[in-house]
């Protein structure tokens, strides 16, 4: 007996550029033509997913600032985006909340406590993170069910995984025991050059059946 409460999942890279934006905007946009409610929180301080879904945000009066910031209900904050996606906008003043979110008592958990009074509503929330591991990223860990790790075929790439997979343990130890890895997948692949191939076969190594099986190339 009860109700089902899709899954959050938190779309997670410290380094920018890697393609998170890109891999939640399209993630939502077929889970929505598949029929699934979802919801997308752009807690990136840039802002892209907001502007990825079509919509502008300087036109908006409402954004996941207010939320967790001011404590607003994402119920408040939340605007209709295509295909019937809920989107929480980012905005521009989410760039200060860093220092803002510090003093606040739970700093950690204000989005976790906004998400859980909605999440019966959707099927799917997926949570846009800001490139850092600063407390906007550590609110949405603390969140979220699973993480999911873009993941750019490049040099330095597990280096940089390392620092993610550490963070995510240190949620895990502190604030979120259940949090786990969705996966990771694998971004910008250019199938011409070794490098490419080598990061790709360099992360299976690590990770074995955490890393998706589908590659994004680079096009």
């Amino acid at each position: 007996v009860g109700y089902w409460v899709g899954p959050t999942i938190a779309c997670a890279n410290q380094k920018g550029g890697v393609g998170k934006t890109t891999t939640v905007v399209n993630l939502a946009a077929f889970l929505a033509i598949a029929g699934e409610r979802v919801l997308v929180i752009d807690l990136d301080p840039q802002g892209n997913a907001t502007s990825g879904l079509g919509l502008d945000r300087s036109s908006l009066e409402v954004s996941v600032y207010d939320g967790v910031i001011d404590g607003l209900g994402l119920e408040d904050v939340t605007v209709e985006g295509p295909l019937g996606i809920g989107v929480v906008p980012s905005a521009i003043a989410l760039a200060g909340a860093e220092v803002e979110l510090a003093p606040l008592e739970y700093r950690e958990r204000r989005l976790a406590r906004l998400i859980g009074a909605i999440a019966p509503r959707y099927d799917y929330i997926l949570v846009d993170c800001p490139p850092s591991l600063g407390l906007l990223t550590v609110n949405a860990l603390t969140a979220a069910d699973s993480v999911l790790v873009p993941l750019q075929c490049e040099y330095y790439a597990l280096e940089g995984l390392t620092q993610l997979l550490g963070t995510i343990d240190l949620i895990r130890d502190h604030l979120n025991p259940p949090l786990s890895l969705k996966g990771v997948v694998l971004t910008m692949y250019d199938g011409r050059t070794n490098l490419s191939a080598e990061v790709a076969a360099e992360v299976r190594r690590h990770l074995g059946d955490a890393v998706f099986d589908t590659v994004v190339p680079r096009n």
